[in-house]
């Protein structure tokens, strides 16, 4: 039993087999720098290769050209409909990254980061621009108290 254990020979407590199939030494400490990176999940091509670029790029450019619609909305004194066309953009974004299973450039973190990403903003953004004044279509009643407990009362 003795005579097992003194055979056992350990090279290095932190070791792996290279391509040639002898122990490299490795280590768990991250490297100064990157050489590859991960693609994100769902982050191939659109369309297939021989496709035009923006035919491959379809998602994102579906957003994008929502987002720019509704920023001359928004230019050409329409408010609350252009904010909400950018909201939306959004929450399209948010529906596109969950159903659609290359997406492109849209796919930047994992899917569902991506996706809470998009809801969260996209719902920010409609929800604002439905309390946005003058002539609100959303009031919240507690948002009312809240900033009257904020700000306080004016002296005079």
């Amino acid at each position: 039993m003795a005579r097992a254990a003194e055979e056992i020979e350990v090279r290095d407590p932190v070791s792996a087999p290279g391509v040639d199939g002898e122990p490299v030494r490795t280590t768990r400490r991250f490297p100064m720098f990157t050489k590859d990176t991960a693609r994100p999940e769902g982050g191939g091509r659109a369309a297939p290769r021989d496709a035009p670029a923006p035919a491959r790029q379809w998602p994102i450019l579906a957003v994008l050209c929502t987002v720019a619609l509704g920023l001359l909305v928004t230019a050409f004194d329409a408010f609350r409909i252009g904010t909400i066309l950018i909201g939306g953009a959004l929450l399209a974004g948010a529906v596109l990254r969950w159903v659609v299973p290359d997406v492109g450039m849209l796919a930047v973190r994992s899917r569902f980061t991506d996706m809470v990403t998009y809801v969260a903003l996209g719902t920010a953004i409609v929800l604002l621009a439905l309390m946005a004044q003058p002539k609100p279509l959303l009031e919240i009643p507690f948002l009312k108290d809240t900033l009257h407990f904020t700000v306080g009362e004016e002296t005079d």
